[in-house]
């Protein structure tokens, strides 16, 4: 069962529309569909897993609550632009 949806597309949206249609055989609606559903799989594919990071802060953390390194830093951030 499909459920009717009325939008409001740009003209150029339109013209590349009807030309995806021509191209394809497929119809305006279908490439809509299909466009959602890649839509929503992209957006599931990126987001990120929480709890990866959620251990980066931990980790970031732990190694503030270590404090400075003894000694002090023997490099400049300049020094690291000439490599």
């Amino acid at each position: 069962m499909k459920i009717r949806k009325q939008i409001y597309i740009e003209p150029y949206q339109e013209a590349l529309l009807k030309r995806l249609t021509d191209e394809t055989g497929v119809s305006e609606a279908e490439i809509i569909r299909q466009a959602i559903d890649q839509h929503a799989r992209m957006l599931k594919s990126i987001t990120p897993r929480l709890s990866a990071w959620e251990e980066e802060q931990n980790f970031i953390a732990d190694l503030m609550k270590q404090g400075s390194v003894p000694g002090g830093r023997t490099w400049r951030r300049e020094d690291l632009y000439d490599r």
